[in-house]
């Protein structure tokens, strides 16, 4: 008898020891993933002398700055226990529409298309939050279904045709190639919205309550906490980001087609998973997030120099995603169990 308690207490003791570890690994989850990108690029670089060019590096930059920017968007959908589907089609019909405009009217300004492009963003955001938290209708059912008509919709304003290059005024196509105090746009704009979702989510009463939203959904409902409005919020957010993104890919490409960014909701999926948010909800921050889209706009930039078969890419990302997933079910596994023995004492 006394030897099976001894057991037991050993056996307890060593669970104790795990699962403090895999606590103490999730505070530190962000700096291991940068330790993972800085050994990457170390590595890439042995294999091919132009990864750390001035010019590859400023390139994957200005690539890596729309993914970080749907990224921010769909980290906060996630941590209220949601997901959108329908950005990348939001994305399509935000560019194409401007594309359009800014074709015909070619003394627009730069400024008034990112805010046109935008606002569309914001209405096709909200109208998915309505449907979430006020139709009451799932996240991935309300998105996919939106998904698929925002992508009939922008080829139907397009009648499928293209809007290239030669079409769109230099002034709008040097939104991508523009700097602002020696940065480039695309990533001066990235850098702002990083700070502005920062300070949102840390330090106001809004940020905290959309985590209390996904934690624990009937605590925050008795807490008091408005979800109907937490939820529209973040789908309006993740819009008017889609459509800022869709304004600036097209000035990036200098090409508005009706399948721009098919699939790309993925890719974005993924860089949140990468960087250690939950799709259960009430996880994630924001170095992570864009520390996940830098290790992709890496990976994507990496593979092809290092002669890589394009078949081989994909399972490649895929791998690492599955990996990530891994280590963030185990840490959250780890994480609960270091609250509830918190608890109990």
């Amino acid at each position: 008898m006394a030897e099976s308690i001894v057991d037991d207490n050993s056996t307890d003791l060593s669970n104790e020891k795990r699962t403090s570890k895999l606590a103490a690994i999730s505070k530190f989850r962000e700096l291991g993933l940068l330790a993972f990108i800085v050994i990457l690029c170390i590595f890439v670089q042995t294999k091919n002398s132009s990864f750390m060019t001035l010019g590859n590096v400023s390139d994957m930059m200005t690539n890596t700055a729309i993914l970080s920017i749907l990224a921010l968007g769909m980290m906060l959908v996630l941590i209220t226990r949601g997901i959108d589907l329908s950005i990348g089609a939001t994305l399509a019909l935000s560019g194409m529409i401007v594309a359009q405009l800014v074709s015909t009217y070619s003394g627009l300004h730069p400024l008034l298309a990112i805010l046109l492009g935008t606002g569309i963003g914001i209405i096709c955001g909200v109208t998915v939050g309505f449907l979430v938290s006020k139709i009451g209708i799932l996240p991935i059912i309300a998105t996919l279904a939106m998904m698929n008509i925002f992508r009939g919709l922008t080829f139907t304003v397009s009648d499928g045709e293209w809007v290239s290059s030669y079409q769109m005024p230099a002034q709008f196509v040097s939104i991508a190639t523009s700097k602002i105090i020696g940065i480039n746009t695309l990533v001066f704009i990235a850098i702002v919205i990083y700070i502005v979702a920062y300070y949102f989510i840390n330090h106001t009463r809004t940020g905290r309550q959309i985590y209390a939203v996904g934690s624990n959904p009937e605590s925050a409902k008795v807490s008091g906490i408005n979800q109907t409005k937490i939820l529209l919020l973040v789908y309006s957010i993740m819009g008017g980001l889609a459509g800022l993104s869709g304004v600036l890919w097209v000035a990036k490409f200098a090409s508005a087609q009706g399948d721009t960014a098919s699939g790309y909701e993925l890719t974005v999926i993924a860089a949140c998973i990468l960087g250690g948010v939950s799709i259960a909800g009430g996880s994630g921050k924001i170095p992570g997030v864009i520390l996940g889209a830098v290790l992709l706009g890496i990976l994507n930039n990496a593979l092809p120099l290092m002669n890589v078969s394009p078949f081989w890419q994909s399972a490649i990302q895929g791998a690492i995603i599955l990996f990530a997933v891994v280590v963030n079910a185990l840490v959250k596994r780890g994480v609960d169990r270091n609250n509830l023995l918190k608890r109990r004492i």
